[in-house]
């Protein structure tokens, strides 16, 4: 790749790559990320490519390897340009009767994306519900771009907000563009990112400033930054960009836990292109401005997602959090400036810069502008990353988007925030997804985490699994963290266990409050939200569990016991040939009985029996 020395020459660089992108041969898109390979998208790219060379239609017919498409129902997936034709679930026996198809101009409709009735078929990705009730302004690009080829971001439009801000690189406006388009931290606090960028820009420092993109992204079931840095990272090298020079930082860090190879693989090979074409280093297209970017691979500790114990981890550290202030803005990685933003607030920088403050204020509602990305799992239908404008309804993401409920039990929660979120019932679903109508109810943002419960989901179990996550990754500093999440837990599995009393209601209460108050650093601070929600929406659950000795949902094996019910059953064997443990005793055709003593409340006799005459008691 030829260096670019000037401005200028990457201006006409840029025109060129713009004006000979225009493709005019039928495209399959291959979603290849972490799940799509997992789900056998390397076979789907293989076989792709030996049937067209097979077929020396090469001119005929392109492909491109994308990152993730967000959508995880239909990996592994080929979506056919520029038909939009989308093919889900593929086998490798699908790809000759998609590329003839494709080749043609039409579409196999035999494989096309269906409901799970079977009866629609859907013939293009946008009359897809899951698609088309997104607004996708920051994941839209993954489709249309290989993340390890720069000429396809460029292709896309990409580094076109660099070019900008290279061509007036007068950190005001930019600072400035930012702030009025009322970008907040995509992170989890919310924090105005204008506001930020400025106070960065106006400390003192005695040497360097530094920029740091968090990507330890460490919320169970949450993969929106990993789903960036695998399918565009360029877009977040080029954020990071125009974020160094708004607050005149010469090094930039990307922070991103071990567990992502194929994030740190992508992002590596981006930015030794980002370099060899000339836009990172010293003296940048002859401006006499300098910037350089690290990847810097975390181990994988949940606290490091904390700023401060994030610098503490660069520096080669214990990830520690430290009391604030001095913020980082002020003292931060090796005692200088530090500004640091997440992967989704640096994404978001080249669409402002792009479109202008004014028509990005323009989407979401006041005080919460833009969009918002999602990771939709749980007991819902269309798990995936979800993408809409701050302010939409939770009902809106979880059935006009989610599909609802995956089986015939109804959604009861969600939870919104990652492990630290709180839990929200279904009254509350035509809540807007704001920071502030979040908080006021007593969940957060965070990361975007959202977690779909039907009402086989019990709420104790779930304010237990989460404490259990929580004081397993508190860092230990503080005392009241560390030892009040443990007694936390501690309370809620005597109670899962049949063993709670009355008042553990009133001390998870009080505990949970002098945690809040009391501790050093985010997660502490949050660390109590899923038991003080659940107390608060759900609390006849820990009253059925605590003066009943039951657990309504049937998930707490020392309060669930399971019978047949004599009437129900047809004696089909199916549930005595399941058992583990031989516990289920009759002949066929003939009522069964369960051994209370052999039983171990698995709950394998309640999945397989298509009668439904197990019972839980």
């Amino acid at each position: 790749m030829k260096k670019i020395r000037s401005i200028e020459e990457f201006t006409s660089f840029r025109k060129a790559i713009l004006n000979g992108s225009e493709n005019h041969v039928p495209c399959l898109i291959i979603s290849a990320g972490t799940c799509g390979q997992a789900s056998g998208a390397n076979d789907i790219m293989r076989m792709s490519k030996k049937y067209i060379l097979e077929k020396e239609w090469q001119d005929k017919i392109h492909i491109r390897i994308t990152g993730c498409l967000g959508f995880c129902e239909i990996e592994p997936c080929i979506i056919v340009e520029p038909y939009n034709y989308v093919y889900p679930d593929v086998r490798i026996e699908n790809i000759p009767d998609i590329i003839d198809a494709a080749c043609k101009g039409d579409a196999f409709e035999e494989l096309l994306y269906r409901e799970k009735s079977g009866h629609k078929i859907y013939r293009s990705q946008q009359e897809i519900p899951f698609f088309k009730s997104q607004h996708r302004l920051i994941l839209e690009k993954n489709q249309h771009l290989d993340p390890i080829r720069i000429f396809n971001y460029l292709s896309a439009g990409g580094y076109a907000a660099f070019e900008k801000v290279i061509k007036s690189p007068d950190p005001t406006w930019i600072i400035q563009e930012v702030s009025e388009a009322g970008l907040r931290g995509r992170g989890g606090a919310g924090f105005p990112t204008g506001e930020k960028w400025k106070m960065a820009r106006a400390s003192p420092d005695h040497g360097t400033k530094f920029i740091i993109c968090n990507a330890d992204e460490g919320d169970p079931g949450a993969y929106m930054d990993r789903n960036l840095l695998e399918g565009n990272p360029h877009s977040i090298i080029e954020g990071l960009i125009i974020a160094g020079i708004a607050i005149g930082a010469v090094q930039g860090y990307i922070y991103v836990r071990d567990e992502y190879p194929l994030a740190i693989k992508h992002t590596s090979i981006a930015l030794r292109q980002a370099y060899d074409l000339g836009i990172l280093g010293h003296n940048i297209l002859n401006s006499k401005m300098e910037f350089n970017i690290e990847l810097i691979r975390g181990a994988g500790a949940f606290v490091c997602g904390e700023e401060t114990a994030l610098i503490q981890s660069i520096e080669g550290k214990m990830g520690h959090p430290r009391q604030r202030p001095p913020f980082p803005v002020n003292k931060g990685l090796r005692g200088q400036p530090t500004c640091i933003n997440n992967v989704e607030t640096l994404a978001n920088i080249p669409p402002i810069i792009n479109l202008g403050s004014k028509q990005y204020a323009s989407i979401g509602i006041p005080g919460n502008t833009g969009t918002k990305i999602f990771s939709l799992v749980g007991k819902i239908r269309n798990t995936g990353l979800v993408e809409v404008p701050l302010g939409t309804s939770v009902r809106t993401v979880l059935y006009d988007i989610g599909g609802g409920a995956e089986g015939t039990s109804k959604i009861k929660a969600i939870q919104t925030g990652g492990p630290s979120g709180g839990c929200l019932p279904a009254e509350l679903f035509d809540l807007s997804i704001d920071y502030e109508s979040l908080a006021g109810a007593g969940a957060i943002m965070g990361s975007g985490g959202m977690i779909a419960m039907d009402e086989k989901t019990c709420m104790v179990d779930v304010a237990l699994y989460f404490t259990n996550f929580l004081q397993e990754e508190s860092c230990g500093k503080c005392s009241i963290c560390r030892e009040g999440t443990q007694r936390m837990y501690e309370i809620l599995k005597d109670i899962t266990s049949g063993k709670g009393v009355e008042d553990d209601i009133e001390l998870l209460e009080e505990l949970g409050m002098a945690i809040k108050e009391a501790s050093l650093c985010g997660l502490g601070q949050t660390a109590p939200n899923p038991v003080l929600s659940t107390l608060t929406y759900f609390k006849d659950e820990y009253l059925a569990h605590i003066r009943d000795k039951k657990c309504p949902a049937g998930v707490c094996k020392d309060l669930v016991q399971y019978t047949i019910s004599s009437e129900d059953c047809t004696g089909c064997l199916r549930c005595k040939q399941n058992c583990p443990e031989g516990a289920i005793a009759g002949e066929a055709k003939e009522p069964h009985i369960i051994d209370q003593d052999l039983c171990i409340q698995c709950g394998i006799c309640l999945d397989v029996c298509k009668q439904e005459a197990v019972l839980i008691n």
